[in-house]
């Protein structure tokens, strides 16, 4: 499957919640629930906004994730810029109907491609313990394991613990 990276715009406003909303209990079961307020228009447009401003700003770049049709199939982000230290911190989420289709390794590879107009040199990323699809996409793009968190998070009844990936830029 073709796919592209897109920055967030704020026309994507109304596909970006029927995604969230159509694949809420999906991504509920591996990170913690947004709350029942973040799925409403309003308080979705003013987060949505922020965003936006933020990726004005520089300090972060969201991408929403399709295929050839304009589809969104997830989203992709770099947040808290840090210019002077050179680091950023990757989240990404594919919606269910999307899975085991290589599609979060081929986004986080073109992610990965666009920094070339950054001085980011490293990129921190975690996940649960539990999610093996996660680890493996940031394993196949050159993330590396550095530590796993001593603290233990439950989610949906399931006791996990974050593990912390690295990725360095190549020169």
């Amino acid at each position: 499957m073709t796919i592209l990276i897109e920055k967030l715009q704020k026309n994507d406003t109304v596909n970006l919640l029927q995604f969230e909303l159509e694949n809420r209990i999906f991504f509920e079961e591996m990170v913690p629930s947004r709350g029942d307020k973040y799925y409403t228009p309003e308080i979705f447009n003013d987060r949505l906004a922020a965003l936006l401003d933020e990726q004005i700003q520089g300090d972060s770049r969201f991408y929403l994730i399709k295929d050839r049709h304009q589809r969104v199939l997830g989203r992709i982000n770099l947040v808290d810029f840090d210019e002077y230290r050179e680091v950023c911190h990757l989240g990404y989420r594919i919606g269910q109907e999307h899975t085991r289709k290589g599609i979060a390794s081929k986004a986080l590879a073109l992610l990965l491609d666009s920094l070339s107009d950054t001085n980011i040199k490293i990129i921190k990323a975690k996940t649960t313990t539990n999610n093996i699809a996660s680890q493996k996409v940031l394993e196949k793009n050159g993330f590396v394991k550095v530590n796993i968190s001593d603290e233990q998070y439950e989610i949906n009844e399931q006791k996990v613990h974050f593990i912390i990936y690295n990725w360095t830029q190549d020169f």
